[in-house]
């Protein structure tokens, strides 16, 4: 039988493995701060100037200002749709469970290309491209899988015998749901939509098929920018989604405090 490891060790494995996963992400951050006009590692000095230069480009405050309501319009969507279905899936109040199920998860299988290229079909075939709420839509199909399976997990591990005794005290079955279900897999649906949310402020391959030459997204034009050249800015607007991503997941952590439910 093998020996366990020292804990130390297995601290010191995480540690580097997870400074490992991370290095780009800290090349990148390091970078933006760089007073050079190119990207270089370390910095040549360090400097804001680059942040300022981001917040008072107007195409980047714009495309900033699109991908936050664009993720938290698909986000809000996605909730809503997957807070129901995972409902209706769970306690199996609709046929075809496992079929419906599949088609769900589907986004998470198939290349984000080519469900890019196929939504740019359709869409050009009813004539609805260049819709904000199209991309709306569009945002909530690749992100309402991770709703799904975190409710779903939660669901999971809650007494249905708790439900139907509110139901016995006189609630009917929303006002049950929304005040014994509701708040038990609050922590899934809050983890789901910061995936959700994740997911669709940084996603490239499906939005760039359904932008239009007047819209863009803060990763688009990233993408757009790093084709014409990279300078630290691009380093800065990435380091602002990093930012604000790590906030949201501290708020979040603080809010809903996942430690003691997973």
């Amino acid at each position: 039988m093998m020996a366990k490891a020292p804990g130390w060790k297995l601290a010191l494995a995480a540690t580097l493995i997870l400074a490992f996963l991370n290095l780009p992400t800290i090349v990148i951050m390091l970078a933006a701060f760089s007073k050079t006009t190119y990207l270089t590692i370390p910095p040549q000095g360090w400097t804001l100037d680059w942040f300022r230069a981001v917040l008072n480009d107007a195409s980047y405050l714009k495309a900033i200002s699109t991908s936050l309501w664009l993720a938290t319009l698909a986000t809000a969507l996605s909730l809503i749709l997957g807070t129901a279905a995972s409902y209706a899936l769970h306690h199996r109040l609709i046929p075809g469970r496992d079929a419906i199920m599949s088609l769900i998860m589907a986004p998470l299988v198939f290349p984000a290309v080519v469900i890019g290229v196929a939504l740019l079909q359709y869409v050009t075939m009813i004539g609805l491209r260049g819709h904000f709420f199209v991309l709306v839509l569009a945002h909530a199909i690749i992100t309402l899988p991770y709703v799904v399976r975190s409710a779903m997990s939660s669901l999971t591990g809650i007494n249905p015998q708790i439900e139907e005794a509110a139901t016995v005290l006189g609630a009917n079955g929303f006002t049950a749901f929304r005040l014994v279900t509701l708040p038990i897999i609050k922590p899934g649906l809050v983890a789901g939509g910061i995936f959700s949310f994740v997911t669709s402020l940084d996603n490239v391959p499906v939005t760039i098929f359904l932008l239009t030459p007047r819209q863009t997204t803060l990763p688009v034009k990233i993408f757009g920018a790093v084709e014409h050249g990279v300078d630290p800015s691009i380093a800065a607007a990435s380091t602002l989604m990093i930012a604000g991503t790590a906030v949201a997941l501290i708020l979040a952590q603080r809010w809903v405090n996942f430690t003691r439910f997973f």
